[in-house]
């Protein structure tokens, strides 16, 4: 940037991001069920046979996305720490719909049509509206924001998000004085998505945010990643991002947003919920059985790092929790 400040306690280094090559050599260990392996046949054999796409590869841009990308990145959110290279962030994901092992979320995922995609905004609002992809990126400006990302089994990444705050949308929608929270639904295909023939979870995969939460300045509703579209093993076409929780809270592939007057209940929340709460803030003094949360790991590096509260953007967030 070409002016100098000051940077702030939540502010990490370009130069320090995690690469992404590091992502991409965990071995395959999952032994499927008669259920899973059902879903795999299906899903190769007619029931997902879209054309598949090269999971390693950006995603080919029609025009509009050629206007848009790169977006300009905003100065206001920067990093503290190297950016994690790109091939190691799509290799190594959360994302059960296609896959329990993250290394073979990138090849499943490449099954989902993300064309056409309408995504409809309801409930308590005064202005409903159903959008098609395109129509938000035209429809919203977009820019980008560098920021880190935890997820709570201890593993870390630092990325540049391309997207519009959650807080536009709301602007252009009007929610009701009566809008206590969001609520956020993802696609539920289970033809193409094979983890979503466990009938034992609550599919489709549902979050939610407060509506002070979702207002918040780095609530982000995320289109691209890197300088182009988003992969589809990192939510083509739209996810949220919310840098101060925990990574399952930031829903991908959304095609429902819904204001509402009442805490939804959420995917991990309802499955295990001593493990998983609601809120899921970023918090090492907060265990988790199974994760310790002192620490994380950045992948692509190795990098071992004190975990931040609220991920290092107390500054933005911490006004939300003051009770």
């Amino acid at each position: 940037m070409a002016f100098i400040r000051p940077s702030k306690g939540w502010e990490i280094s370009e130069n320090l991001a995690t690469p992404e090559s590091v992502f991409m050599n965990r071995r395959d260990f999952l032994k499927g069920t008669t259920l899973a392996g059902l879903g795999t046949a299906l899903a190769l054999y007619g029931c997902g046979s879209e054309k598949m796409t090269d999971p390693n590869l950006p995603l080919p841009m029609n025009e509009i996305e050629k206007s848009i990308y790169p977006a300009a990145m905003n100065p206001a959110f920067i990093l503290d720490r190297g950016m994690t290279d790109e091939r190691v962030a799509a290799s190594y994901n959360n994302f059960y719909e296609f896959s329990e092992i993250k290394e073979d979320v990138k090849v499943h995922a490449q099954r989902l049509e993300i064309r056409p995609w309408p995504l409809e905004v309801r409930g308590l609002v005064n202005k409903p509206e159903t959008f098609g992809i395109d129509d938000i990126l035209k429809t919203f400006p977009l820019e980008e924001r560098l920021y880190r990302h935890r997820c709570v089994e201890a593993w870390a990444m630092a990325v540049p998000w391309t997207g519009f705050p959650m807080k536009a949308l709301m602007d252009r929608v009007e929610p009701k004085p009566a809008a206590t929270h969001v609520q956020f639904t993802a696609f539920y295909a289970p033809f193409t998505a094979q983890g979503q023939l466990g009938f034992w979870q609550p599919w489709p995969y549902v979050e939610a945010l407060t509506i002070d939460e979702a207002a918040n300045d780095l609530t982000l509703l995320a289109t691209g990643i890197y300088g182009h579209p988003l992969p589809k093993q990192h939510g083509a076409p739209i996810r949220l991002v919310v840098p101060w929780k925990y990574g399952f809270k930031s829903i991908k592939s959304i095609v429902s947003i819904e204001f509402v007057d009442y805490p939804p209940p959420t995917f991990w929340n309802v499955v295990q919920p001593y493990e998983y709460s609601f809120e899921a803030n970023v918090d090492p003094n907060v265990p988790h059985p199974r994760w310790p949360q002192k620490k994380e790991k950045m992948i692509g590096t190795g990098e071992v790092r004190p975990t931040l509260l609220y991920n290092g953007y107390e500054k933005f967030v911490g006004h939300l929790y003051k009770s």
